[in-house]
């Protein structure tokens, strides 16, 4: 079984939480609500991934001012691609608190959507099962 690092930012602006709804035909969690984030690459600093994921994933314009690192968890995923093959994973989850200065975002295809919610909002979303566990642990939902 491959391992993977995952870099998780948890972005927030305005005491809003900024989810998105993953691709309906792959990814570890198709269709779901999910924190943004993605695998290291080889001699990729933490930073350096964090800050290349959040750019590749929602774009140049969303200007991050603050980050903290926040816990750690690791589980077994299966991941599917989107020429239909699949692929169990053990991940390591890096989450960062994440602060924006702005809302600027052009998500790429890896969404369908994505969306600023509020705590009360989140509670009523059908997030991924590592998203509902992260936001339980941060006490937000």
């Amino acid at each position: 079984m491959r391992q993977r690092i995952i870099v998780c930012p948890i972005i927030e602006n305005e005491g809003e939480y900024l989810l998105c709804r993953m691709a309906a035909d792959r990814g570890v969690f198709p269709g779901q609500w999910a924190l943004c984030g993605g695998g290291m690459e080889p001699g990729e600093t933490i930073d350096a991934a964090l800050r290349r994921e959040i750019r590749e994933e929602l774009g140049e314009a969303l200007e991050i001012t603050d980050v903290r690192p926040w816990t750690f968890r690791d589980d077994t995923r299966c991941k599917t691609y989107a020429d239909g093959t699949r692929e169990e994973l053990y991940m390591i989850y890096l989450i960062f608190d994440c602060i924006s200065a702005n809302r600027n975002i052009i998500f790429n295809e890896e969404f369908q959507e994505i969306a600023w919610a509020s705590p009360a909002k989140i509670k009523e979303m059908d997030l991924n099962e590592a998203t509902r566990v992260t936001f339980t642990q941060k006490g937000l939902i």
